[in-house]
């Protein structure tokens, strides 16, 4: 019987709790949530009115965003351009490639061209090389190389670094296998 009697006030405490904290936490929170959405589309309307585009001024709207957006993308594209030499001028760029290499004391021990190839609307000039010296001139080779104007891209760069010489010293020499794409248009894409 008391075990019972327990159980039902346990049961009636228990309740009364769930009953308070709905009242006092959960029913509150419920208001202020409701109150903050009524601000928000109170304010959402107002918005609305103040801003009210019809269809068709919505029309001239995203018209007038997007031709600006093309004109933009054109004047990339004419800058970029810019930075493609013809086909007539890859030989100087070429040059431009193994001039800076002797520059900075690296000996070409292949220079080769590739197959040219279509990439995206431009044309590719692969050209492997292999080049021997030393590292801290190669990596200065590779800074020169990037503030080139023109648009190269390496592809791919072994680096292996050359035994030891005679004395056992380390020599510090490495060899570096890559091969440059230079990006050119043709000469009758110009026009």
């Amino acid at each position: 019987m008391k075990k019972d009697i327990r159980k039902v006030i346990f049961s009636i405490v228990l309740f009364g709790l769930i009953f308070i904290s709905y009242q006092y936490m959960i029913k509150s929170i419920n208001s202020d949530f409701k109150r903050r959405r009524t601000e928000i589309l109170t304010k959402s309307n107002k918005l609305d009115k103040l801003t009210h585009i019809d269809g068709s001024e919505k029309a001239i709207f995203a018209a007038k965003y997007l031709s600006g957006q093309v004109d933009h993308l054109k004047e990339i594209v004419e800058l970029l351009e810019e930075r493609l030499p013809l086909e007539s001028d890859i030989h100087r760029v070429l040059e431009q490639v193994t001039l800076i290499a002797q520059k900075h004391g690296l000996k070409p021990k292949t220079i080769r061209t590739l197959n040219k190839r279509e990439s995206n609307g431009y044309m590719e000039q692969p050209l492997k090389l292999q080049l021997v010296g030393d590292f801290n001139s190669f990596y200065s080779y590779l800074l020169e190389l990037e503030k080139l104007p023109q648009m190269m891209k390496i592809r791919e760069l072994k680096v292996r670094k050359l035994k030891s010489n005679d004395n056992g010293k380390q020599s510090g020499s490495i060899t570096a296998d890559f091969v440059i794409g230079i990006f050119f248009q043709e000469e009758d894409s110009e026009a």
